[in-house]
């Protein structure tokens, strides 16, 4: 199932995921790290996080390997869920998609997160965190609402 995309770029996502990809990125720095985070069909919120490992071992690329990419959709099929948000980060440059990655963006329902892990250093440095819509090659970078939990939330972001 494909979400609409809303006029209101908004990725709201929980306070313990945004810590956990944060946490992710700033561990496999100097490489790019990569994964999902899945979320109930339709809901818009990122709900399981998934890190991946990143196939490529690379500080300038990141590869999800097919073998837990194909797990991880059958999963997610199971379980009546989608990728909501995939995120990944980079290393050396802002976190703005470059043009493979706005190439590889296969999820137009999802939220495309990335992580600036470039003056981190040792891992104890500042990220920047930003979320984008990658649709037909256009990118629309989205507010990004980190909450405590989701209890108060809309059930799907284009109700905000």
């Amino acid at each position: 199932m494909v979400r609409p995309v809303s006029l209101i770029h908004v990725l709201t996502i929980d306070s313990a995921t945004y810590d956990a990809i944060v946490a992710h990125a700033r561990r496999d720095h100097p490489d790019e790290a990569c994964g999902v985070v899945a979320g109930a069909e339709g809901s818009d919120l990122p709900t399981r996080f998934v890190p991946m490992v990143n196939a490529a071992m690379s500080p300038t690329f990141y590869e999800f390997d097919s073998t837990d990419l194909l797990r991880l959709y059958r999963e997610m099929d199971d379980n009546d869920e989608e990728p909501v948000v995939v995120y990944h980060s980079h290393t050396a440059t802002e976190a703005y998609p470059s043009r493979t990655d706005v190439n590889l963006a296969g999820e137009p329902g999802a939220h495309y997160v990335l992580v600036s892990t470039r003056e981190c250093g040792n891992g104890e440095g500042p990220v920047e965190f930003r979320s984008y819509r990658i649709v037909d090659g256009e990118v629309t970078e989205e507010e990004v609402r980190v909450v405590e939990r989701y209890d108060d939330v809309p059930t799907n972001a284009q109700e905000v």
